[in-house]
């Protein structure tokens, strides 16, 4: 018999906006502005509006190389720690209106992603470094406030808005409660589809931005691993647990989670070792093999993937960074040029009422359930040999919850069933790779699930 706790927690389910975020998968985040230009990471806050001087500014250039690196969105860091703004804010004059170009990046990004049919968010730092009133209390927030208004209803719709609560004042520097509660019921008012990330209730960090991927990602997890979560609830939790916890929702943390919540993981790296750029790190441009392992182990992996892109002081994207996000969405086109799967024959081991294997084919939100727990399987019929390397696993989280644990991949090779690669979490999706074979019909066999397995989608390459 199942433990209590793992039925519950199959029984937590994502909301609409969460799976409108997880559908993007992969989505670039933007960092150009000040420290662009001062060749740093966090900058002082003191630095002049003058010093912001891109000469060859292309914000269309950065929004197509996005697109062309298949990446289906686009996050614009509108104001770091140093408190310079991307937009013409009308709360301070520490921004790109009193500068040598006084472009509306945030304007522009928007713009242009609209045009070229790529999701649009923003990221903004709490923590500014410039403005006086940071340390007020009340002044500070309202300050805040009014800046996060006019994004929220100036720009068109929001796929997510990130909030970095990251703050280095130290012991003796000036300290500030943030109104979270305020933040986030202002989103959902003017952005109620946009997901709050960052320090928000409806994104992960994964913990590291390094690139490293569990290979378990659940995402039901207990509540305290969500910052305002903590805040909010009175019970106070364990006191061993970090946001790098390699099992978040192993049976250990399940049972001590008091309450349980959908909070999945993003996967957030900078393509270089800083986020904005720096000539210094002409060079560290990561290397394309990494990238494309990153992607797999994140978007196949039930998590997005954030990579992060910093514009040079021209205001374009270098020709070397260029080259290699083009290259990621080159390689991507190749291994996704065809499903394979469509038009094929499906059948299974058993079926929930309503819910063949059929629907694993459709394009809809219908979904395949099995009839048992028992090991159950879902068997595929190309119809004809195809030279297949990976599957595309998708579970019914919106409906079902996140059920499987484990699984195998079997194909029929000289008329015998041969084991091809297993498979742990699917969630909203796992990419299963193997060596390349010639084969008609494949099976994937659900060895360990959290009651009946339950499966939306499912393609072949």
């Amino acid at each position: 018999m199942k433990k209590e706790y793992w039925h519950e927690a199959v029984q937590v389910t994502p909301s609409p906006r969460q799976i409108q975020w997880q559908q993007t998968q992969f989505y670039g985040l933007v960092h150009f502005g000040m420290n662009t230009f001062t060749d740093s990471e966090w900058g002082s806050g003191g630095e002049s509006p003058e010093l912001y001087a891109p000469e060859k500014l292309s914000v269309h250039q950065w929004v197509r190389v996005a697109k062309n690196a298949g990446m289906k969105g686009l996050v614009l860091c509108v104001k770091h720690y140093d408190g310079f703004c991307l937009w013409p804010t009308k709360q301070t004059d520490h921004s790109v209106a009193s500068s040598p170009c006084p472009t509306d990046i945030v304007g522009d990004t928007a713009r242009f992603c609209a045009e070229e049919g790529l999701k649009f968010g923003i990221r903004i730092a709490l923590w500014d470094r410039h403005d006086l009133r940071y340390g007020t209390g009340e002044k500070y927030n309202a300050f805040l406030l009014a800046q996060l208004r006019e994004l929220l209803t100036n720009y068109g719709e929001l796929f997510g808005v990130w909030l970095d609560e990251t703050c280095g004042e130290g012991r003796n520097g000036r300290q500030q409660e943030i109104d979270m509660p305020s933040l986030f019921s202002l989103i959902r008012t003017l952005q109620p589809n946009a997901v709050i990330g960052g320090c928000g209730p409806d994104v992960r960090f994964s913990g590291n931005y390094v690139g490293f991927c569990r290979k378990a990602e659940w995402s039901a997890v207990p509540y305290y691993y969500a910052p305002y979560e903590r805040r909010a609830d009175d019970i106070a939790p364990p006191r061993k647990y970090s946001t790098v916890d390699l099992e978040p929702a192993s049976d250990k943390h399940l049972k001590k989670g008091h309450r349980l919540i959908w909070y999945p993981a993003e996967v957030t790296m900078p393509m270089r070792k800083g986020w904005f750029y720096h000539e210094s790190e002409k060079y560290e441009t990561k290397q394309l093999s990494k990238l494309i392992d990153l992607w797999y182990a994140a978007v196949g992996g039930n998590a997005c993937l954030m990579l992060g892109i910093c514009p040079d002081r021209t205001g374009r994207i270098c020709e070397q960074d260029m080259q290699t996000l083009l290259s990621i969405g080159a390689q991507l086109a190749i291994d996704f040029g065809e499903d394979l799967a469509q038009e094929s024959a499906m059948t299974a081991s058993g079926s929930a009422a309503g819910h063949g294997p059929e629907n694993v084919l459709l394009p809809d939100a219908s979904y395949w359930q099995s009839d048992t727990a028992d090991k159950p399987w879902i068997e595929i019929d190309l119809l004809d040999d195809y030279d297949i390397n990976k599957l595309v696993l998708r579970e019914a989280v919106a409906s079902c919850g996140q059920r499987v644990e484990q699984y195998s991949v079997y194909g029929e090779i000289g008329g015998r069933w041969q084991r091809l690669a297993a498979g742990g979490v699917i969630g909203f999706q796992s990419i299963c790779r193997f060596d390349e074979v010639r084969v008609q019909r494949m099976r994937v066999v659900f060895d360990k699930t959290r009651g009946f397995a339950s499966l939306q989608a499912l393609e072949a390459y």
